[in-house]
């Protein structure tokens, strides 16, 4: 049986899913027709339900639970792995820092709602995240997620929301973090944060998800026992990044709950919808989340 599965071309999905899409271990008969996209595009085709199996942002499976299921391996969930908020110039970090205005009794969401913030998505965990911390930032500007820094630098943007491997980029390029939002949900919560997770179509016959879920949890074994099996795969995806970049995404993003969620990484993705329900950010779920 052939399904098509999307995911993106960062090291951590291309480490994830190198073994099981070239039939490095045993796939129970399943075959993979895979394509690569960015995170924003990925939710986007999972809206219109597109893709059997897909890479998605946490924010925006809240918006097709009616159509997909996620699955327990596969995610990216941790702890110091949030977007980073930043901008070109350290006075403006200074003053601008949430521990500044809290020291001055300012008023933060105010003073952050007439700033320009390049955001990766409307739907990514990232943007969740923001409007968590910041509820009154409405004046965001969306773009690919590999834009930021240079709209940052350019002077487009006043403050960069960056993801993935912009996380080890953007201090050689000069640019300062005013804040770790990974931090603020692990201070608020105590739970790691959940970024992004394997989904699968909840209309595929019981039988097949579990299979899929199988066979992924034996890819991300596999990688980390043979981890440089892939690596030629993994590079051909990440042309831009130095060795060490990969090396250290890997690490960062794919983790014991990309092999299986657990009690710790299911709490983790419950917490996320009830606070995202709560302040009115997702829609009701009605749908079971987990496999």
């Amino acid at each position: 049986m052939k399904l098509s599965l999307g995911f993106s071309p960062c090291p951590n999905d291309t480490f994830i899913f190198d073994a099981m899409i070239h039939q490095k271990i045993e796939t129970e008969g399943l075959r993979f027709e895979t394509s690569y996209e960015d995170v924003e595009s990925l939710n986007q085709k999972a809206f219109r339900s597109e893709l059997d199996i897909t890479k998605l942002s946490y924010h925006a499976f809240a918006y097709v639970t009616e159509n997909y299921v996620l699955l327990h391996s596969g995610s990216a969930l941790g702890f110091g792995v949030g977007p980073l908020l930043i901008c070109k110039n350290e006075e403006f970090a200074f003053t601008n820092s949430l521990e500044v205005f809290k020291s001055k009794n300012k008023p933060v969401d105010e003073h952050f709602s007439n700033l320009r913030i390049g955001i990766p998505g409307k739907y990514t965990t990232a943007n969740f995240l923001l409007s968590l911390a910041f509820p009154e930032s409405k004046n965001k500007v969306e773009m690919k997620f590999s834009d930021i820094e240079t709209a940052l630098l350019s002077g487009q943007i006043d403050l960069g929301l960056i993801i993935h491997e912009n996380r080890f980029t953007y201090q050689n390029k000069g640019l300062i973090k005013v804040m770790d939002l990974g931090e603020y949900w692990e201070n608020l919560t105590g739970g790691p944060i959940p970024l992004g997770g394997i989904m699968i179509k909840r209309n595929l016959p019981e039988e097949i998800k579990q299979k899929v879920n199988r066979v992924i949890q034996r890819s991300v074994e596999y990688a980390f026992e043979n981890p440089e099996s892939g690596i030629d795969f993994i590079r051909s995806h990440a042309q831009e990044m130095s060795a060490e970049v990969v090396k250290k995404h890997i690490e960062l993003y794919v983790n014991k709950f990309s092999i299986d969620l657990g009690e710790v990484g299911k709490k983790a993705v419950q917490t996320f919808f009830d606070e995202a329900h709560k302040l009115g950010f997702i829609p009701e779920t009605k749908q079971n989340l987990f496999l």
